[in-house]
């Protein structure tokens, strides 16, 4: 299974609905980069993606984008192959 990273926050709904749904897809390890408690995280969260909200989730090398862009690869049944399923 390739790496797993979220740039989240700890108060944002959506990056909990998202580590929820690779969880349910069997991800049990998720590199969690919180960019509440680490200002600098965030400049460098924008500038890789050229976004400010969050989350932010990278399978592999592979920018996915937020929750929306998840649960979308999950409904179009492109997220499992993308996590090596």
């Amino acid at each position: 299974m390739p790496k797993i990273t979220i740039y989240l926050t700890g108060s944002c709904p959506f990056c909990h609905m998202a580590e929820r749904l690779l969880q349910s897809k069997g991800v049990t390890a998720i590199d969690k980069i919180r960019i509440d408690l680490e200002p600098a995280q965030r400049e460098e969260m924008m500038a890789k993606t050229g976004r400010r909200t969050v989350p932010q989730i990278y399978i592999g090398e592979r920018h996915v984008g937020g929750f929306d862009d998840l649960s979308a690869l999950d409904k179009a049944g492109e997220l499992m192959p993308l996590l090596g399923a």
